[in-house]
This record gives C-alpha cells, structure tokens and sequence, in this order.
C-alpha cells in the first residue's frame, strides 16, 4: 500500500520518496498565496488611503493617472492572488486537480505580474513625491529589475541549469 503525505511518498518496501505528490503541490500552491497576498494587501491599504491626504488635491494629472494605474494594478493583483484560495474552497471537492492547478497557477503568475508593476509604479510616486522624479524613476527602474532579475529569470537560470 501506497501513502502520500504532503511531502513525500512511502513505498510498500517502506522506502521514502521526497517527491511532491498532487496535493502537496495544491498546498504548497496556497502556502505560496500565504507569501505574496499580504505585500498586495498592504500596498492596497496603503493607496486607499492617498486620496483622502490633504496634498493629493494639489497632485498633477500625470501623477494622478500614475496613481490610478498603481491602485488598480494593485487592487487586481489582489483579486488574483486570492481568487485560488476562494476558488478552492468554493469548487470542493476538487473533480480535476491537474486542471485546478494549472488555473491557480495562471491566476499567481498574472496576480504577480500585476504586483510587479504596482510595486515599480509605488516606488516611482513615492519617491518623486520625496526626492523628485529623476531619483523615483531611477529607483522605479532599479526595483523592476530587481523583481525581473528574482522573480523571473534566476528561477528559470536555475531550473536550466538542474540546480533547484
């Protein structure tokens, strides 16, 4: 007989295999949601609150725009990053996990995508609101490269090269 926990497999020779098995990676999946849907949360706490500050009146409509931008990126990555979760519970039992999985994954991936950007477009307007806007896109520029260079290309670096 065949067990399968969340991280490994025991043979019927009782040898152990660490390879994740289908609901191991559904976990790990939400687990994932756990990481990233705070930093949205807050970022979306954090925008809801400009408007209502006594200089945004005073605020450029280039700016504004940029702030609307950020808002709605941010408010979207939040959409997406919760929807598995919600999902998830809202579908169970689950029929086609495969499927299921491959959904959550698109739904993160596009969720991160978004919060990407509204993190490069915070970092532009907070820090032009400070220090002026050469210095807010330069640093907006420095953490896009930033997120592209962790978030995207080491991992796919390290999967072709067999380390992880």
């Amino acid at each position: 007989m065949t067990t399968t926990t969340n991280e490994s497999t025991t043979a019927p020779d009782g040898t152990l295999s660490h390879a994740p098995s289908g609901d191991g990676d559904l976990t790990d999946m939400l687990g994932e949601l756990r990481v990233l849907l705070p930093s949205a949360q807050l970022l979306s706490a954090f925008l809801i609150t400009v408007p209502f500050s006594s200089g945004f009146a005073a605020t450029v409509a280039a700016e504004k725009s940029v702030f609307i931008a950020t808002f709605v990126l941010a408010v979207a990555s939040l959409v997406m990053l919760s929807a598995p979760a919600v999902q998830h519970r809202v579908i169970r039992p689950l029929i086609d996990r495969e499927r299921f999985k491959r959904l959550a994954t698109r739904q993160i991936i596009f969720g991160s995508v978004a919060l990407a950007l509204a993190l490069v477009l915070v970092t532009q307007l907070a820090l032009s609101a400070v220090f002026g806007h050469l210095v807010g896109n330069i640093s907006a520029g420095g953490i896009g490269v930033l997120i592209v260079l962790l978030w995207w290309v080491l991992p796919k670096v390290y999967r072709a090269r067999g380390r992880l």
